[in-house]
């Protein structure tokens, strides 16, 4: 058994809005977000458009979720479909983070995603209430303010708030739930499938139930030394989430270390010359390169899958490679998918493309090549650009490809998190 007076017991909000992007379009129009029937789509001049997010009600009546597709949506004159407008989504977000700042300093603030916030309310009792009573105050603020309705978690650390917002707010009346460390074998431990615990994955779970493990009381209750063995420093932290520890403080991700850096992109139109999807396998190559130098870091191993036209027999493929020295240079990363795209490729129509650097190490040192003599001006020009483009902007530099018929680098620097400002 675990001896939980050794480790923190803080007071943590988990502050998730509902159905945000779904939510803040409503209000724009004049809507109620919670009984209206309305879905954001990526755009609405395209019938295959993906479905962004969808009001609460045009969920449980219409079955319209993330994911779905603009045709299928009925054609119903109750329902509003409406293009995203990223731009203000972002600027409500922070508005509502500065409301935050009301309740708590900002230091004790942590803006977790668009519409997800960490709160540490410790020693605001006196001045606020209790957590549950601040979670009231901070609902009521954002639905008096903006409209919008929210849901809390409460916990003693950052993971608990966290699975108690997923796992029971949801579903509780008032839209708040609160955990503590006694609730663990009653409310955590029941847990399956594996993955509907935050923080597993789908191959995780796969590798677990294939150890025998399929609850998170079964994860909880596994010898620590074979975790580890199996999944190394991963394994204490699965044990110990399971367990309902965690000593994140607040700013910092509750699950550390990044383990790769990459991107997809579901294309416009299906490219169906060669010539045309390495354009777009370039500019991603520079994405992926450049999300790893923002970070200072380098990979090993670089991954790199196409998927094909639904028209198309056949659903693609995905494979990766490992090399000799680990890089975060676009024409190294480029070439090596040229590699695998040329194993595999047989000239089929293509829909999506990602690629994503793995295997990463810090990228403060180089390993000079004797074969490579220009390698660190490759490496350092990298960096120059980028400074370039978080200056000036994106599209400040770009790649000839990106001014083709191909490229779609210069029509995504106008957008906002991918979508529409």
């Amino acid at each position: 058994m675990i001896d939980y007076s050794q480790f923190p017991d803080r007071k943590i909000l988990c502050v998730d809005m509902k159905s945000f992007y779904a939510s803040c379009a409503a209000v724009m129009l004049g809507l109620d977000p919670m009984t209206c029937y309305l879905a954001v789509v990526g755009s609405t001049d395209r019938q295959g458009s993906v479905v962004l997010a969808a009001s609460p009600k045009m969920k449980k009546d219409f079955k319209i979720k993330t994911g779905s597709r603009l045709f299928e949506i009925p054609d119903d004159p109750r329902i509003a479909v409406v293009d995203p407008s990223m731009g203000t989504f972002i600027k409500v977000s922070t508005e509502i983070t500065k409301l935050f700042y009301r309740y708590a300093p900002p230091n004790a603030v942590h803006t977790y995603s668009v519409d997800e916030s960490f709160i540490s309310v410790n020693g605001l009792e006196k001045i606020w209430g209790d957590p549950r009573t601040i979670a009231e105050l901070i609902q009521l603020d954002i639905l008096k303010d903006f409209g919008l309705n929210c849901t809390v978690g409460i916990g003693p650390n950052m993971l608990m708030a966290k699975l108690a917002l997923d796992l029971e707010s949801k579903k509780a009346p008032n839209g708040i739930a609160t955990w503590t460390y006694d609730d663990i074998p009653s409310k955590l431990w029941p847990i399956h499938p594996l993955s509907e615990m935050w923080g597993i994955g789908r191959r995780v779970e796969k590798t677990l139930n294939n150890m025998g493990i399929f609850s998170v009381g079964g994860l909880a209750n596994y010898p620590l030394e074979l975790l580890e063995k199996k999944f190394g420093i991963i394994g204490n932290q699965l044990f110990h989430h399971a367990w309902g520890i965690d000593l994140s403080e607040i700013g910092a991700p509750i699950l550390k270390g990044q383990v790769s850096f990459g991107k997809s992109q579901v294309l416009m139109r299906d490219y169906k010359e060669e010539h045309e999807v390495k354009a777009v396998v370039l500019e991603m190559c520079e994405e992926v390169a450049k999300r790893a130098r923002d970070k200072r870091k380098a990979g090993r191993t670089i991954s790199f899958g196409l998927s094909y036209s639904k028209d198309e027999f056949g659903s693609g493929f995905h494979r990766s490679r490992t090399i000799a020295n680990p890089t975060n240079v676009t024409m190294e990363i480029y070439n090596v998918c040229l590699q695998l795209m040329k194993e595999s490729y047989r000239g089929n129509t293509v829909r999506q493309v990602s690629i994503s650097i793995s295997n990463l190490v810090d990228d403060y040192d180089m390993q000079l090549d004797l074969f490579d003599v220009d390698g660190w001006k490759k490496r350092e020009l990298g960096y120059v650009v980028d400074k370039i483009r978080n200056k000036y902007g994106p599209a400040a530099l770009l790649r000839a490809v990106s001014y083709t018929s191909a490229g779609t680098a210069l029509h995504r620097s106008r957008l906002v998190g991918g979508h529409k400002k």
